[in-house]
């Protein structure tokens, strides 16, 4: 039976699919609401499928099915599938990161600490935390709250019993009230445990409230020890929960996912949220081997999230609907108030986790980065076509005098010196930065065309305003070269990108790297054309201090200068060192003329 035969028998039921391939690996496992309809996709429109998609179908040798009872049972059986056999086609799990968890251990007196490790032995975990600072903090307010064991004995009631064990420094100074010597009870100890159980779980403003009243209760009947006991630990409450952020008071129960996209792969950010506070925080990665929908690649994050801290909220913050369905849980997109800006928030994480990304391959990688960078940027000015030659114009005159412009190439992402080219503007009389840069952008790319019509770049960057990119256009578009390229202008002063036929300006991140690309290359041009422009006015002035001196031509000019090297210099020269080089009468001319 062909691969064909078997798809046509697969049920119309929820169920998870997997591929094998002709040595009987599995190279996709997928889910589907409807299994026959799902997988018959692949085979009955192959020209609708994408080029990755099509090449692993090509590799399919057999299918095989299993049928759940529900669309949750198939996300889950599937996120379990990938894990069991990693397949090369499937969303796979780019973060290798080992995120810190609080323990509280399984023991008569229960330890309570910071851990990499989880270890199935009756202890519970708490987190993960994407800060250590924060699980640090944690802890930290735990001892000031209760006064915890930090050792590792084994401390049980009959080694108590037979005083097997010493009080430490810790006991000496009350930051432990000694369990190890009977200090406490195990009842009284593991209340304390409760409560800081309860304050991982996120009951802190519950705790706050609780305390208060029992602060209260204690002061109405002149308990004031216990009063004063419960009013610190609340104040040290209070003063955690003022740093920790808090999202909102009317806030309850909530998970937030959100997703940001960078072409084939996925950044992502969990928050956990409980009685307004964020208890949980988490970032993944995720590679597409094959081109992924939105909705799967997010519900596939879910259900990692959901394989690692059991069942989710019955409230879950999405940016879009995922592609799976849950029974109890509501999915809501937010469009205002805290729980957009909750989603906002969530949303500014994973992009920090995909730009901590991109900066690490900046390093471990710069080809794929300079890649990344480019493809963000074409993706940013909706190019078709991915900007490996970039050239920008700039011009630099003062108040028209010695009016010049500079030309400077970026080749993948980096500077190419030797494409630099500076123009002396021949055309234009007086400061006309419009005609200016109408004639540079004709010259260059006039020039261009006869000699190198295959490296025309795929963007031209124009330093300027509306003015300055409509003078360039109009010179491209008089070359017929207007369409094969994207040409915009990048204004200084808010940073604005400008495009042709658009009246609104683009802003990009200003934490983009596309951004950075931009700002390079225009200050790149801005540095390149004004030095050319210093030295052609240094140039000119001592053209102006020399030459206007009866006698003076260029060769007498070119011997000052080669051996004195300024004008002030031969300036300051005496008369005798002067007429060795160019008389005496000339000599005594030019020291009159440069002194007067």
């Amino acid at each position: 039976m062909t691969v064909k035969e078997k798809i046509s028998l697969f049920p119309h039921s929820p169920g998870v699919y997997r591929y094998y391939d002709a040595e009987g690996n599995v190279i996709y496992v997928g889910k589907a609401k409807d299994l026959h309809k799902r997988v018959a996709q692949y085979f009955v429109s192959p020209d609708r499928l994408t080029r990755k998609t099509a090449l692993m179908v090509s590799k399919i040798a057999d299918a095989q099915y299993s049928v759940v009872d529900t669309e949750a049972d198939a996300l889950l059986l599937e996120n379990n599938l990938i894990k069991q056999y990693k397949p090369k086609y499937n969303i796979l799990l780019k973060d290798s990161k080992t995120y810190p968890w609080i323990c509280v251990s399984a023991d008569d007196f229960p330890k309570v600490y910071l851990t990499r490790r989880m270890v199935k032995d009756g202890s519970r975990y708490f987190g993960p935390y994407s800060s250590v600072m924060h699980a640090r903090n944690l802890l930290e307010l735990f001892s000031e709250l209760y006064p915890l064991r930090s050792c590792n004995l084994k401390i049980t009631s009959e080694a108590i019993m037979r005083k097997k064990f010493r009080p430490c420094l810790n006991f000496h100074i009350g930051k432990c009230r000694g369990c190890c010597v009977g200090g406490i009870s195990v009842k009284e100890y593991n209340d304390n445990i409760e409560d800081i159980v309860r304050l991982l779980k996120g009951g802190g403003r519950e705790m706050i409230r609780h305390l208060k009243e029992q602060m209260n209760e204690a002061s109405a009947r002149l308990d004031f020890e216990t009063a004063e006991e419960c009013r610190k630990k609340a104040a040290l409450l209070e003063k955690h929960y003022g740093k920790s952020l808090i999202v909102s008071t009317v806030i309850g129960s909530v998970d937030v996912f959100s997703l940001v996209f960078d072409s084939n792969e996925a950044y992502g950010n969990f928050m956990r949220l409980r009685d307004g506070a964020v208890i949980q925080s988490l970032n993944l990665g995720f590679k597409m081997n094959i081109e992924e929908e939105q909705p799967a690649v997010l519900g596939m994050f879910i259900a990692e999230i959901r394989s690692k801290f059991g069942d989710l909220s019955r409230e879950v913050l999405v940016p879009f609907r995922p592609d799976v369905e849950m029974d109890g849980i509501e999915f809501r997109i937010p469009f205002k108030g805290d729980k957009l800006a909750l989603l906002e928030l969530s949303l500014k994480n994973a992009k920090e986790m995909r730009f901590n990304a991109l900066k690490q391959k900046e390093h471990t990688d710069p080809d794929e980065f300079r890649r990344k960078v480019l493809e963000e940027l074409q993706a940013a000015l909706g190019m078709k076509e991915l900007p490996v030659h970039i050239e920008c114009f700039d011009n630099s005159n003062i108040s028209g005098t010695n009016p010049v412009a500079s030309c400077v190439v970026f080749r993948d992402g980096v500077p190419s010196k030797k494409d630099y080219r500076h123009f002396n503007i021949k055309t234009v009389v007086g400061p006309n930065d419009f005609a200016s840069m109408k004639e540079i952008v004709n010259r260059r790319y006039s020039r261009m065309l006869r000699e190198a019509p295959d490296d025309l770049p795929q963007l031209v960057v124009i330093d300027g305003g509306k003015g300055q990119l409509g003078s360039a256009y109009e010179a491209l578009y008089e070359l017929g070269i207007a369409d094969s390229l994207t040409v915009v202008g990048l204004a200084k002063r808010f940073e604005e990108i400008i495009r042709i036929g658009d009246p609104h300006p683009l802003f990009l991140d200003r934490n983009s790297q596309a951004l950075k690309v931009m700002q390079h290359i225009r200050d790149e041009a801005h540095r390149f054309g004004i030095t050319h422009h210093r030295n052609r006015r240094s140039k000119a002035q001592i053209q102006s201090a020399l030459r206007e001196i009866k006698g003076v031509g260029e060769k007498t000019e070119q011997r000052l200068i080669l051996h004195y090297g300024s004008v002030a210099r031969i300036a300051d020269a005496p008369v005798e060192d002067l007429a060795s080089l160019i008389g005496k009468d000339l000599a005594e001319r030019i020291h009159d003329a440069l002194n007067s």
